[in-house]
């Protein structure tokens, strides 16, 4: 595998030479297919060099941006399959959510008591600091309005696992970043319709509730389903059979609402449409583990899942947007520079203020900069908008990867020496 990746970074250097050659001699048929090449070749070929394998992934995410750069007719419908359905991209983001949420334990939340304080500070800063930020990038940069509102949407968002990862890395209060990360996404549902209402209400129509409910089928709903599974494999034989007899009145009342219990009005769809879900969580649920015990090696795919819906996340919002990035790509960039740094700063001495110690201020660091771009592209998608609206997520999730990494090696390299 390594020998195949060495080569790939030989591909890349040819790549890039038949790259300028085509720029510099304006030979379409030359450069496009040779900057493809070259950033495929390079997301691969860069598990060849130790200290960058950190960076892979975050390389497949680029190579996606360049994707839907140079061909973004290709990546709009797939034989008659509109790639930006809203259906087809609400399935995919609850893949994505699933296969983040086994990652997930029931066990995460049994320190919630002795992690009070850093869990307070946490949701505080970081459902005051990026979204009040992401306004104010709004306010200096003017961007269109439905741009506009996808930065602020995105720092309206809930903390994702990039940020266990990162303060995993930098080896920090892991403990306590698991703990903001779960009850961010569970706070989610109220607080970033709430704050998009506030902030971003004159810049695109809010329906609080509607997108409230998008929330819960787009966060909760999977993880819900991730957690079961986890339930279910420490359960005894009268735990799985009550679940087993839940999941089967689930199925029963799912076939009933698809089948008799359409074309109500409005609230009382979207109940019976929310009831379907939660049922469809359980029976998800109770499926996946009867999946997992009996072929552990799902357990293994469920992550490269999660990592090619946001991919593919990526490629087709850069291929909408892309006549909106070739205007505003550069300060999209800066802005996204911008609101990071801001949440690792503040996120570091509001903590620091609020009395915690080093690694927890480092935590919190995480926490505050680390969005989750999955969440607001789904939503972004749920609004028929991603070209506008999930541009900010495309361009900020790329980045946020990098300088995460970045600071958790950095950070990695400078223990905190705790007082006896």
């Amino acid at each position: 595998m390594k020998k195949f990746q060495q080569i790939c970074l030989l591909v890349t250097l040819l790549a890039v030479v038949v790259l300028i050659t085509g720029i510099v001699t304006h030979n379409e048929q030359l450069y496009k297919p040779a900057a493809m090449l070259a950033a495929i070749s390079f997301a691969i070929g860069l598990g060849a060099i130790e200290s960058l394998k950190g960076y892979q992934y975050t390389a497949w995410i680029i190579a996606a941006v360049v994707a839907g750069m140079i061909f973004p007719d290709t990546f709009k419908s797939w034989g008659g399959v509109n790639l930006r359905d809203k259906k087809l991209i609400l399935v995919i983001i609850q893949l994505v959510m699933f296969g983040m949420g086994t990652h997930m334990s029931l066990k995460d939340f049994n320190n919630l008591g002795s992690t009070g304080k850093g869990v307070t500070v946490g949701l505080f800063c970081h459902f005051s600091v990026m979204p009040l930020m992401g306004w104010l990038l709004t306010k200096v940069f003017h961007f269109e309005p439905e741009i506009a509102a996808g930065i602020i949407l995105i720092g309206s968002c809930s903390s994702g696992l990039a940020s266990n990862v990162m303060v995993y890395l930098a080896k920090a209060n892991l403990v306590l970043s698991v703990i903001v990360t779960a009850m961010a996404t569970l706070v989610a549902p109220f607080l970033t319709p709430l704050l998009m209402k506030l902030l971003a209400g004159t810049l695109i129509e809010i329906k609080f509730i509607d997108m409230m409910m998008e929330i819960i089928k787009i966060v909760l709903v999977p993880i819900s389903a991730a957690l079961l599974h986890d339930y279910l494999k420490r359960a005894t034989n009268k735990q799985k059979k009550m679940v087993y007899t839940v999941a089967s009145l689930c199925t029963f009342w799912l076939f009933i609402s698809l089948v008799f219990l359409q074309n109500n009005s409005h609230a009382l769809q979207q109940s019976i449409d929310m009831s379907g879900f939660l049922a469809g969580a359980v029976i998800a649920g109770v499926l996946y583990n009867i999946l997992s015990t009996n072929i552990p090696k799902i357990n293994y795919v469920m992550p490269f899942i999660s990592m090619f819906g946001i991919i593919y996340f990526t490629t087709v919002t850069t291929a909408a947007g892309r006549d909106n990035l070739m205007k505003v790509g550069v300060l999209l960039f800066i802005a996204s520079v911008i609101h990071n740094a801001a949440g690792y700063f503040f996120g570091y001495w509001l903590s620091r203020l609020f009395g915690m110690d080093k690694n927890s201020s480092r935590t919190i660091a995480f926490e505050v900069g680390l969005q989750n771009g999955g969440m607001a592209s789904g939503l972004a998608g749920s609004m028929g908008k991603l070209g506008t609206v999930g541009l900010a997520a495309a361009v900020f999730s790329p980045w946020m990867n990098i300088s995460g990494s970045i600071l958790a090696n950095y950070w990695r390299k400078k223990p905190v020496i705790e007082a006896k």
